[in-house]
């Protein structure tokens, strides 16, 4: 038994290296830290941390889907860090950021739009974190059903049904931020 702290070496699939199994999906990387640690700074962090631990663990990645295998590295490293964090989450969605790249050119359409974009990111607030990293993964990221369950390391069954319930309660959340938008956060 070796006292390293490195995995045993495997050999990565034939012909894949680093740099075409795990950079080709950063930009994805730091858009699922974004959204599940709601914090800029603390995504950056994240995808560094996420994208070293690939890096040293890249030696037992033995082919398959690279991108679902970055992202569940990704996602896990976020899950130790909200587990470490003990101060609420204050940063709020920052429209500007995430806004279409198209100019809106009716004040009227851009409002709405906008308005649109808050209340699914208030609603989005309310979920378990198991629904709000499927949504993230689902939606936004537009992973499979199979690149689901590698991501989140549960049956493709599993995958289909968290997902529907998830649809479910974010369509119940949104349904809350409509009813009482008094109550807002």
């Amino acid at each position: 038994m070796s006292n390293e702290p490195y995995p045993p070496t495997t050999t990565p699939a034939l012909g894949e290296s680093f740099d075409e199994v795990v950079l080709p999906h950063l930009n994805a990387a730091y858009r699922l830290a974004r959204w599940l640690m709601r914090n800029e700074h603390d995504a950056e962090d994240v995808v560094q941390d996420a994208s070293l631990r690939a890096f040293r663990y890249f030696r037992t990645f033995t082919g398959g889907d690279g991108r679902a295998w970055f992202l569940r590295i990704v996602r896990n490293t976020c899950s130790g860090w909200r587990g470490r964090r003990f101060e609420a989450l204050t940063d709020l969605f920052d429209e500007e950021q995430h806004r279409s790249a198209r100019p809106a050119f009716d004040p009227e359409t851009l409002l709405l739009q906008t308005d649109d974009a808050t209340l699914i990111a208030r609603a989005m607030r309310h979920l378990p974190d198991r629904f709000h990293q499927l949504l993230v993964l689902r939606e936004l990221e537009g992973l499979s059903y199979r690149e689901l369950a590698d991501a989140m390391e549960i049956p493709i069954g599993t995958v289909m049904s968290r997902l529907s319930r998830a649809r479910e309660a974010l369509r119940g959340a949104v349904d809350s931020e409509l009813i009482h938008p008094s109550e807002r956060a």
